[in-house]
Order: structure tokens, then C-alpha cells, then sequence
């Protein structure tokens, strides 16, 4: 189980995933924030649920909101401190995939479009390859276990 964890932890010790970590993590807590709890002018968890269940026929709506809500939100606060980036970042990989093939597949243009979620999808790829960098939780624990070795 601690290689499993150091592999997800291990990272390298430059701050090009910082910029990246921060964006992608405040953009998504935020959405997220909108979905599970209406913030931002977001319509909530009942709300999100409605639309996800009646406009999207993702059934059950609660359930659907709930995992996207929460990968985002979660997520985003993983990826702002830096703790479990990489799996962080390809759940919300993921979830951008699902949102780009159920709703904004019909074209490519904002606002409608699939150009934003392209973009962020690029972002988690980035890092789920770089892991979080220099200035991450993720950074602290594979020194930690590279010292302890």
C-alpha cells in the first residue's frame, strides 16, 4: 500500500504545476461550490439534480449531481493544496469528459460550446503526468518516504 501512495505522491521538485494547480483547482472548487450548494449563482444540489435528471436523463439526478458537485468541489480543494493531485486531476478529467459529451458536444465555440472543457481536460492530463510539483503536500510526502528509504 506505500508504494501505491508514494507512485500517486511521487512529483518532481519544479514549480510549473503551481500555476496549474491553482487554476484548475479554484475553477473547479467554485463550480462545484455552485452545484452541491448554490453558490456563486449556482442552483444547489436539488437544483443541479432537476436539470441533470430532466434535461440530461442522468437518473438518478441527486446521485449524478452529487458525484459531479463533489469531484469538482473536492477535487479542486485537493488540487489547491496539493494533496492526491494526480488522482484528484483525473477524476476531474473524467468528469469534464462526461460533462463535453453530454452537453456541450454540439459545438465548439463558447458558450455552449466544448473549447472550456477542452482546456481543462488538457490541464488535468498535465497533471496527472507532472503530479503536483514543488510547492505541494504531494511534494512533502514522496520526500519524506525518499528520505525514510
Amino acid at each position: 500500500m506505500n508504494k501505491i501512495i508514494e507512485k500517486l505522491a511521487s512529483t518532481n521538485n519544479a514549480l510549473t504545476s503551481l500555476p496549474l494547480r491553482f487554476g484548475l483547482g479554484i475553477v473547479m472548487a467554485a463550480h462545484g461550490s455552485q452545484k452541491l450548494f448554490g453558490s456563486f449563482g449556482g442552483y444547489g444540489l436539488q437544483g443541479t439534480a432537476g436539470f441533470f435528471e430532466n434535461s440530461l436523463g442522468m437518473k438518478p439526478g441527486i446521485l449524478f449531481a452529487a458525484l459531479a458537485g463533489g469531484t469538482e468541489f473536492f477535487g479542486g480543494l485537493l488540487l489547491i493544496i496539493g494533496l492526491a493531485t494526480r488522482p484528484a486531476a483525473a477524476l476531474i478529467g473524467i468528469t469534464m469528459l462526461v460533462a463535453l459529451i453530454s452537453v456541450h458536444s454540439g459545438s465548439f465555440f463558447a458558450p455552449e460550446g466544448m473549447e472550456y472543457l477542452l482546456v481543462l481536460i488538457s490541464a488535468s492530463i498535465s497533471l496527472i503526468i507532472n503530479g503536483g510539483g514543488a510547492w505541494s503536500i504531494d511534494h512533502r510526502i514522496s520526500t519524506n518516504s525518499n528520505a525514510s528509504l
